[in-house]
């Protein structure tokens, strides 16, 4: 592997000429690098299009950087502010929390409450052994003492633990029960297991403490020279309610606190209560401390909430509904949300940048492969100039970051008719746990992964990137062939980023006369789906360049846009499905999974919605009679012949990857044409999970007429109209041939009429006996 290796990530993802961004930079192997400033035009290699074209542009920051490595604090947990230091306990404790573990033979130790610090083995906590077991011990900085609970800890079993320390005794407890119902856990009451365990061991010393030591949920404090602080002996699972008491409580009283009623106050010094703080529009990163001393907890990675308690009883699926019954704080041991680098460099843009995509690229050593960085951010102008906006699905970004599919995904081969072709940029980012993961991924204890952040490096979100599991370009790489396109028709454009839309509604759109997507924007939050159906209901000529979008419904504080949050629910075609209780987003209150299945199905919008996928091959269209109609026939100018699209960098043709078709059960406007149709795909090509009700032979696609690409249009009110391709390869089929082919016709075609103002081409042919070629 490269010796030399470089990283880098922005702290914004959309930006203005004349404004400042943030570059973070990490380095291996190299204290130096060559930045400059690149205009990204096609980022998409394959010999039959024009190759990977950048231009370099002049720039304050350009020239050698000086770089270093940076660390990662991999894991989420949580922070207790007490700046008296009042958990620093030296005399009698007891900690106590229901847990939920799911990861318990890691064959690492995790802490769940700790005022822990591992270098100098000084203060306490109550964790997981290496060997599966809970475990309490306490140190004073020579010594460590400890009491393990007997049997293992079984996997996605709802717990009640506790420890204590009594110092008159010497005595150090610890306590296990069980607390499962008929919902929370895996096994049900049938399993003969006995989960009971009470222990006691006569300790030495009373533990001592460090000032500065935090006291964690789910870590523990360590260091390292080079890096520093940071925290280690993660936990993936949850935890519920935990608490602290500055005395050794007797198993009687524990028992009333396993019951579910509230601690009593006597010698309490904290007790979280993990399901207060819920809104009907969701709930942050602090857990609230109801305590005498309101030593409230900050969360780091995001811990996971919205999570079903060790007291939810079935009944109610949501966190709005029962809030008390969702008090489980989900950690993991390898989630990263951000990587948190210091800034290398901060760069002003030049106030005369054209609007378009850029990134800051690195090179160091080589030059080449890992030793190449390109830090990518899209540029929108001080004040709209272009008729046509081309808007980038970085949510979609966001939802395959770093990817690990070619490694995790049992399925993956079969789904893509071909083996994985992995470079040295894909092991890295397999390898890497400080790159983080995507929602198409699993932590380690096999729960979805949920949240995703532009504020770390995002290796697949970068020009000339292949998909390993497929072999073509994907997402970012594969949009900028779309660009190009722009780029060589000489359109006057603009582009936005889904960011730009989620914030500004309508608004970011509004000045445009046309808008065409990237190839995938599948996940989309309410705002930027009502502000898209605003602007065409407004008038706005709208270009769904893509397949398989408007899927799935996120969401984003509005205080930090950079990180998505998204359940991936018992239906579509999904990675992982969330567990029973856990659909509702803990960003907005709102369900998440499939728009179809909120009202809302892709159709309504923009006239096609998802129907299959293949990754083997690729077709093209042939016109449908629709197309012949006068109302529409000018889009066919220049035109030859019935097919259209037998060529493309995806496989070879227009019509391939992911398709949505033509519905009228599910919202398309009725006066909607249906202008071109791919079929004869692949039995590679799978019907998609949500029109299934049963399965039954017959549903791939040399048998199941449903899967096809549509190519579709319809008017809008107030002059609006929209064109949807239906399928993720129409934009990487654009630069075949120079850009010289009959898909560029149609859609140049289509772009020329929608940036006119006024009335459509088509619109003054009212008599039907006259609108047929």
């Amino acid at each position: 592997m490269a010796q030399i290796k470089i990283f880098g990530y922005a702290d914004k993802i959309s930006i203005k000429p004349g404004e400042t961004i943030d570059i973070h930079v990490s380095a291996d192997g190299v204290a130096e690098a060559d930045a400059k400033l690149v205009r990204l035009i096609h980022g998409d290699a394959h010999p039959d299009g024009p190759g990977f074209i950048e231009e370099e542009v002049p720039c304050e920051a350009d020239g050698p950087w000086a770089v270093r490595k940076q660390y990662t604090q991999v894991g989420s947990f949580l922070e207790v502010a007490d700046p008296e230091g009042r958990l620093a306990l030296e005399g009698a404790i007891t900690l106590f929390a229901f847990v939920y573990v799911g990861l318990p033979e890691a064959g690492l130790r995790q802490c769940i409450l700790s005022r822990w610090d591992n270098v100098r083995d000084l203060g306490y906590a109550l964790g997981i052994n290496q060997r599966g077991h809970f475990e309490f011990w306490t140190g004073q900085g020579d010594e460590v003492d400890y009491v393990q609970a007997e049997p293992p800890i079984l996997a996605q079993h709802w717990y009640f633990v506790a420890a204590t320390y009594d110092p008159v005794t010497k005595r150090g407890t610890i306590h296990q029960e069980s607390v499962a119902n008929r919902y929370n856990s895996l096994l049900g009451r049938v399993c003969p297991i006995d989960y009971r365990s009470h222990v006691a061991e006569t300790f030495r010393f009373t533990p001592r403490h460090l000032p500065d030591t935090p006291f964690l949920m789910a870590g523990s404090r360590d260091f390292h020279e080079t890096r520093g602080h940071f925290v280690s002996e993660t936990f993936c699972g949850k935890i519920d309610r935990p608490g602290v008491y500055g005395r050794a409580l007797s198993w009687d009283e524990l028992a009333e606190i396993k019951s579910g009623k509230p601690p009593a106050p006597d010698g309490l010094v904290a007790y979280w209560d993990t399901a207060a703080g819920y809104t009907d529009r969701g709930i942050g990163d602090d857990v609230i401390d109801v305590g005498p001393y309101r030593l409230n907890a900050r969360g780091f990675n995001r811990p996971v909430r919205a999570q079903t308690g060790w007291n939810w009883s079935g009944r109610n699926d949501c966190f709005r509904l029962a809030p008390e019954e969702y008090g489980g704080v989900e950690f993991h041991y390898d989630a990263v949300i951000e990587s948190h680098w210091r800034k290398t460099r901060s760069v002003r843009l030049p106030d005369t940048l054209r609007s378009g995509c850029y990134a800051i690229r690195l090179r160091a050593g080589p030059g080449v492969g890992l030793a190449e960085e390109y830090v990518v951010f899209f540029v929108r102008p001080k004040t709209p100039k272009g008729k046509v906006a081309l808007l980038f699905p970085t949510a979609s970004y966001l939802a395959y970051a770093n990817e690990h599919l070619s490694f995790d995904a049992e399925i993956i081969q079969p789904m893509t008719g071909q083996p994985p072709i992995v470079s040295e940029v894909d092991i890295e980012m397999y390898k890497n746990w400080e790159f983080g993961l995507s929602t198409y991924d699993c932590w380690a204890d096999g729960a979805g992964v949920c949240y995703s952040s532009y504020r770390r490096p995002i290796l697949n979100m970068r020009p000339k990137h292949r998909m390993s599991s497929m072999g073509v370009t994907w997402a970012f790489p594969a949009d900028l062939s779309i660009l190009a396109w722009l780029e060589h028709k000489n359109y006057d454009y603009d582009v936005l980023t889904d960011e730009d839309l989620h914030l500004e509604g309508v608004d970011a759109v509004k000045p445009y006369a046309c808008v065409l997507t990237g190839t995938h924007p599948e996940y989309f939050s309410e705002r930027m789906l009502d502000a898209t159906e605003d602007y065409i209901a407004g008038g706005g000529r709208f270009i769904y360049m893509g397949g398989n979008g408007l899927y799935w419904n996120v969401a984003f504080r509005d205080d930090e846009p950079w990180t998505m949050e998204v359940r991936k629910l018992d239906s579509g075609m999904r990675a992982w499905a969330a567990r029973p209780g856990e659909h509702y987003l803990a960003t907005t209150g709102q369900k998440s999974g499939l728009w179809k299945n909120l009202g809302r199905p892709p159709q309504k919008t923009v006239g096609v919605g998802f129907i299959g996928e293949g990754f083997e091959t690729s077709r093209p269209y042939r016109r449908m009679p629709d197309s012949y109609h006068r109302t529409v026939s000018w889009m066919m100018n220049g035109i030859e012949g019935e097919i259209i699209g037998d060529f493309g960098l995806a496989y070879g043709g227009a019509a391939g990857l992911e398709l949505d078709r033509y519905d009228l059960r599910y919202g398309t406007p009725p006066h909607a044409r249906i202008i071109a149709s791919s079929g004869g795909h692949s039995d590679n090509y799978m019907l998609s999970i949500e029109e299934i009700l049963y399965p039954y032979p017959g549903l791939a696609g040399s048998q199941d007429y449903r899967l096809r690409a549509d190519l579709v249009y319809f008017t809008a009110p107030n002059d609006g109209a929209v064109f949807s391709t239906g399928s993720i390869a129409f934009g990487q089929a654009l630069p075949a041939n120079g850009f010289d082919n009959n898909i560029s016709r149609l859609l140049g075609n289509l772009v020329d009429a929608f940036i006119k103002p006024g009335a459509l081409p088509g619109s003054y042919w009212v008599n039907e006996e006259k609108q047929w070629k």
